[in-house]
């Protein structure tokens, strides 16, 4: 049998209907949408309505979203873009201290160009220290950058109360959504954001596909030069299949938005409700209620989680630490915010979807804690 897939926040299932809906540009419909013939001219329509349906998703207009290569291409984009195009305004960037390293790696990039970076502090459950952020801004801050979701705790953050303090200072905001669309209602126009990321492979479609949406007016330098492809933004021949993919994911999103998030919320909720019930000093990570309803990252002290995964060959999840040279280092973001050592050496993410069932959830909560009881047993003798 496969180990019960507990890691959608890593990557997603192509979802069948999008499969099915990818299959005809991978076969027949294979122009190149700058053509002008017949089989361009196929292919031309179906990228069109697939920045359609993206549109849609997020409550913009179809001439806002420019195709990239996935969630990493985005970020870099957006940020790279924006800086860029307005370092007359100013040159000082803020982000939290919990975005995912699309961002991060990014604005370090920029810093050692002499772009000046500031990190956000967060609380304890992850969710920004507002009162910092407005203390950090400056006359020469052109961009602030905050991801929607944390993709480790799944900490929602307020990007509206973000945005409309940028937009006093007439910063342009950016929030990585990668990890929120398709669990949460997304809207531009609500959030005020002018730029925001999604990827693929996070929502059921395929991976090496992403989109950008750019809020009309909102000036990015180039990206990729070459022909005069999205918006002469972003070179490069249309992944047509994968546009297609993402197109019909971002439909589906929408249709059966409230149907997967309170299914992905009671099957995320009855593993946390199972695993507490047998494991009394288990931590829960994040904001207990703004989060997406997918996530659970817990903490089980003084355990080693990277011990636990040799013997959890039945379940795909992710920890909250990684051993680099013999040593155990924690997460970034665990340590912004102020997990204790004890239970970050022993984090485990567990995120559902919308294929999990109560069958693998029970499972999994036999598995393990059966597997922390066991450590624990070791540890103690």
């Amino acid at each position: 049998m496969n180990p019960i897939y507990l890691d959608y926040n890593a990557t997603t299932p192509i979802d069948r209907e999008v499969l099915e809906a990818i299959k005809p540009y991978l076969e027949e419909h294979f122009g190149n949408p700058s053509s002008s013939h017949w089989y361009g001219v196929q292919a031309k329509e179906a990228v069109e309505k697939a920045r359609d349906q993206v549109a849609d998703l997020l409550n913009c207009s179809p001439g806002e979203i420019i195709f990239t290569s996935g969630g990493t291409e985005s970020n870099n984009f957006a940020i790279k873009g924006a800086v860029l195009a307005n370092r007359r305004k100013g040159n000082h960037v803020i982000i939290s201290s919990i975005e995912h390293p699309a961002v991060t790696e990014v604005c370090r990039y920029l810093e050692a160009k002499g772009f000046p970076l500031s990190y956000i502090p967060v609380d304890e459950t992850g969710s920004i220290n507002f009162t910092a952020l407005e203390k950090t801004i400056m006359p020469e801050t052109v961009l602030i950058s905050v991801i929607h979701a944390n993709n480790e705790v799944g900490t929602i953050q307020p990007i509206k109360e973000i945005a409309e303090l940028a937009g006093r200072h007439n910063i342009i905001v950016h929030t990585d959504a990668a990890q929120s669309a398709g669990k949460t209602k997304i809207d531009v126009d609500e959030l005020g954001v002018d730029l925001l990321s999604i990827a693929g492979h996070k929502i059921y479609a395929p991976k090496g596909i992403g989109a950008l949406y750019v809020r009309e007016g909102i000036g990015l330098e180039k990206f990729m030069h070459g022909g005069g492809h999205e918006r002469d933004m972003r070179a490069g021949t249309s992944n047509v299949a994968a546009i297609v993919g993402l197109g019909k994911a971002c439909e589906i999103a929408k249709r059966d938005l409230e149907k997967n998030r309170a299914h992905m919320k009671r099957m995320r909720d009855r593993l946390f409700d199972g695993l507490k019930e047998r494991i009394s000093d288990i931590r829960l990570n994040g904001h207990p209620e703004k989060r997406i309803p997918n996530t659970l990252s817990v903490g089980f002290p003084d355990i080693n989680a990277l011990r636990l995964f040799p013997e959890m060959e039945e379940i795909a999840a992710s920890t909250g630490s990684a051993c680099h040279t013999g040593a155990t280092t924690v997460s970034s973001v665990l340590v912004a915010m102020r997990v204790p050592r004890r239970y970050a050496m022993g984090t485990v993410r567990l995120s559902t979807g919308k294929m999990t069932t109560e069958e693998e959830i029970d499972r999994a909560v036999e598995i393990i804690s059966g597997v922390v009881e066991r450590e624990r047993g070791r540890l103690s003798m």
